[in-house]
């Protein structure tokens, strides 16, 4: 586990973002940790985050011309990456959506620069991939092209109810799909690694470890 990632998971720990416990995912499983990025709520933290968003993109030597952020956790997240990766040398555009079309001024689902080039989607994580595939048709029927998808957390699980698994993750699934790369800056691997420097947390890691088991890519 490289330094980054090492200290995003360090982070995400310490800001109550990643938990461990028990909790029940959109997918119906008794997880053991559970990732919000909708707790990345104050000033500081937030800042920190587009941090590790933006150095994460720039080392993953994708090339782009700018951000797209789904509506509507994304739009905080492009917003502040954008904000970081300026303060790194790289000034980049952003744009969003609504999730409902405007009637009136601009009109659209639009907001923020046009959509051209070559797109990141920036978002938390991705479960279903609904919002990406979404994100996709839009920023193709802009004429723009979607070159990587970036998230906070790659879960490592395969998708799909308990009784149909897939072999596949819901990240596989949507890399594959669009023929795009998906960008994690921590994943259940890093969690891993991290749980297994923390004594205090070993309960915590063996429940992880049966749960990846059992879900696991």
């Amino acid at each position: 586990m490289d330094n980054l990632r090492q200290q995003f998971i360090a982070f995400s720990v310490s800001t109550g973002v990643l938990r461990f416990g028990e909790f029940t995912t959109k997918a119906g499983r008794n997880s053991p940790y559970f990732f919000n990025a909708g707790l990345f709520h104050e000033g500081a933290t937030l800042a920190q985050l587009a941090q590790f968003y933006a150095q994460t993109l720039l080392d993953s030597g994708v090339e782009f011309d700018m951000l797209f952020g789904p509506a509507y956790k994304g739009i905080t997240l492009a917003s502040a990456t954008a904000v970081a990766l300026a303060g790194k040398g790289r000034n980049t555009s952003f744009a969003f959506n609504r999730k409902e079309a405007k009637d009136h001024g601009e009109g659209g689902t639009i907001v923020g620069a046009k959509l051209h080039g070559k797109v990141v989607i920036i978002d938390d994580v991705i479960s279903a991939g609904t919002s990406v595939r979404e994100s996709v048709q839009m920023i193709r029927a802009a004429g723009a092209e979607p070159c990587a998808v970036l998230i906070a957390l790659d879960r490592m699980e395969k998708s799909g109810a308990d009784g149909a698994l897939s072999a596949s993750s819901a990240v596989q699934e949507v890399s594959r799909e669009f023929g795009i790369p998906v960008i994690s800056i921590g994943n259940l691997d890093d969690l891993f690694s991290y749980l297994g420097e923390q004594p205090e947390l070993t309960a915590s890691k063996e429940r992880v470890a049966a749960y990846r088991a059992k879900y696991g890519v």
